[in-house]
């Protein structure tokens, strides 16, 4: 049947934007739809709160920008203006203003003498001023971190060798500087040794006269504006939950927010795994610690899913083999799990994007982050299956392949495989990767400080890369042929090594985890395989060529036992060489090459989506909710200027 969704939206910048599709809510019943409902109510409520997170400036930045973009009467060079309008999509889209991927600060293409002559002519009733403030204070404050390369360079650095904390702009750290925040953590580990809480992930770090403190993200604490809205749509939630289990989660996530108690977050993870009846699912809360130099803060984020049945039958194939993937890891003994406990995956349909995780999503979700959490009672993964097929719709007949792959055969592989190989790498890396091995006792979750995300997803993919090629998946019934793992093999080195490059900039190095994860693998690779996989020139242009893909597969076993020794032992020296020697650098005369390739191609590299829009529905009274209904013709202009109406908590 022919898919007539309208998947593509807008582009700008680096940015593509793409709709995806709620397939099958209109099945859902009514009870199911308004859980849906206000849970993503709750999810979008807390926007702010991860702008913020980003950097102590992107809301006054924002704030001024929409000022000017909803009152300006005069735009005056229509070059200008148009590049100050691209400029406020990319704070929309990255959250503030630093990439929302490479971190770097973008620089704008209109002149300070433009926004200043923009602001200034703007009523300053619409402005966000503070007491006695004018505008022109506000733009001697705002002007310098815009424009200035030096103010506020990155986001989150992870240059080896600098102090992290005190050289990102990341707004979880004030007044300290990385050692302090290591020596305060760690008299935390020593004064209360049996503890397994994430010390840190919901407070910001500051120093003040009276010496260093934390002021946790609570209801009567920091977000505290935003963290009572969320608190109220979740209680409203609550009332359509499917089941007790439910209920249950959403108590303890309020009472978390309403405590910023870690052990009652602890305690919510525990059920919110164990819930596995429902239809309906979401995350809230400050999760993933990518946007913390030192991996310990969390960003807020949100999303709202339900189940794909049929899909779901193949991750819980997997699930239910568990056991059998972690006994046959080729990593050392002492670091496999003798007892897998309770890991359970789903292939879900996202229904709304919130935080961190809108408009850049991603593909597959593991949680609970804490080990200890995954050792005693499991994990729960999901495949965000709605936003992998837009992906792949929209790339249908780009070009990239016929650009980047050399030969028809290999090309037909990926075009006949590289789909459902993609989805099962995914599976293999958020159900099991993410939840496989063990740490030793005694090493904490802070043992490899900066360098910890990028191991722990290197794992994952290694995981998945090593049983992506075992005839297991065959027997499973997940495969039909022994040949198609190879398309992702080559798939991914071609990532690694080649093409995930065209979203850096020349002269740039690499600084995202998962980023540094898939050029470590490749890198790596490319100078154990004694030759089996190379790079080499054809007619001026860099390919990839593979000579033996089961000797591949060896290697990538070789580089799994070493990544889970680093992660079981916390070796930090280890950790550090690793990604230093092979995640982070990139040739610059490969790098220009590819660069100029994809550009022929007119492929944008960043991918974003555009939510729908979820609308009651209601009965001849005018009372009577009869249905949740779904709009999809929002533009990203309306979408965002209504969230930030609908949505403001930190003004």
């Amino acid at each position: 049947m022919q898919d007539n969704f309208n998947y593509s939206g807008e582009r700008f910048a680096d940015l593509q934007m793409l709709r995806y599709k709620l397939e099958g809510f209109e099945e859902l019943t009514l009870q199911q739809k308004l859980y849906i409902y206000y849970l993503s109510k709750a999810t979008l409520i807390g926007r702010d709160i991860t702008f913020d997170q980003n950097g102590k400036y992107n809301l006054r930045i924002r704030w001024m920008l929409e000022a000017v973009y909803t009152n300006s009467t005069n735009h005056g060079d229509n070059s200008s203006w148009d590049a100050l309008v691209v400029y406020l999509k990319r704070v929309w889209f990255s959250s503030g203003i630093h990439h929302h991927y490479g971190c770097e600060k973008f620089v704008p293409d209109f002149s300070e003498a433009y926004l200043r002559q923009q602001v200034m002519q703007v009523d300053e009733s619409v402005l966000p001023l503070k007491t006695d403030e004018h505008a022109k204070d506000l733009l001697d404050e705002l002007c310098p971190v815009i424009f200035s390369p030096e103010v506020c360079a990155r986001r989150v650095n992870q240059t080896d060798g600098d102090d992290l904390v005190s050289t990102s702009a990341c707004n979880f750290y004030e007044g300290v500087q990385q050692a302090e925040v290591e020596a305060y953590y760690d008299k935390l580990h020593k004064k209360y040794p049996d503890s397994k809480v994430s010390w840190g992930l919901n407070s910001k770090l500051l120093k003040t006269a009276d010496g260093i403190s934390e002021r946790v993200w609570k209801v009567d604490g920091m977000y505290g504006s935003a963290l009572q809205q969320i608190v109220y749509w979740l209680g409203k939630a609550k009332e359509f939950a499917e089941n007790e289990t439910q209920v249950r989660v959403i108590e303890l996530l309020i009472s978390y927010y309403e405590t910023g108690d870690l052990e009652v977050f602890d305690n919510y993870s525990i059920k919110w795994l164990q819930e596995l009846d429902g239809q309906v699912d979401f995350i809230n809360g400050f999760i993933e610690v990518y946007g913390d130099p030192l991996g310990m803060k969390g960003t807020w984020e949100g999303l709202v899913e339900y189940k794909d049945l049929q899909a779901t039958q193949r991750t819980q194939t997997i699930c239910r083999n568990a056991q059998w993937f972690e006994d046959h890891s080729p990593v050392a003994p002492q670091f496999k799990k003798p007892v897998v406990k309770g890991v359970t995956a789903n292939v879900v349909n996202a229904a709304m994007l919130g935080g961190d995780e809108y408009p850049s999503s991603a593909i597959g979700i593991n949680l609970p982050n804490a080990d200890w959490i995954r050792t005693e009672y499991g994990s729960k993964s999901v495949t965000i299956g709605n936003l992998t097929s837009a992906y792949n719709k929209i790339a249908k007949g780009n070009g990239f392949l016929e650009e980047f792959v050399d030969d028809d055969a290999t090309r037909q592989l990926i075009e006949k495989y590289g789909d459902i190989c993609d989805d099962l790498h995914t599976d293999l890396h958020e159900c099991l990767g993410h939840g496989s091995g063990r740490t030793l006792p005694g090493v904490t979750t802070e043992a490899l400080k900066a360098y910890g995300n990028t191991i722990e997803e290197a794992r994952a993919d290694l995981f998945g890369l090593y049983y992506v090629a075992d005839p297991k998946l065959i027997e499973l019934g997940l495969l039909d042929s022994s040949e198609a793992y190879k398309s992702q093999y080559y798939t991914y080195l071609l990532n690694g090594l080649l093409t995930q490059n065209v979203r850096i900039k020349e002269g740039q190095q690499l600084e995202e985890a998962h980023m540094r994860n898939r050029a470590l693998i490749g890198n790596w690779i490319l100078n154990h395989s004694e030759g089996n996989v190379k790079l080499f020139k054809l007619n001026t242009k860099t390919f990839l060529h593979v000579d033996d893909y089961q000797k591949l597969r060896y290697s990538f076993g070789e580089l799994l036992k070493e990544v889970q020794r680093i992660k079981s032992e916390g070796d930090f020296e280890a950790a550090r060489q690793m990604v230093e020697t092979y995640g982070v650098k990139i040739d610059a005369s490969l790098h220009h090459e590819v660069l100029e390739r994809y550009k022929k191609l007119n492929i944008a590299p960043y991918k974003g989506f555009l939510n729908p829009w979820l609308k009651l529905e209601y009965g001849a009274d005018g009372k009577t909710v009869t249905d949740v209904l779904v709009d999809y013709t929002e533009t990203y202009e309306q979408q965002m200027m209504r969230y930030s109406t609908e949505y403001a908590t930190l003004i």
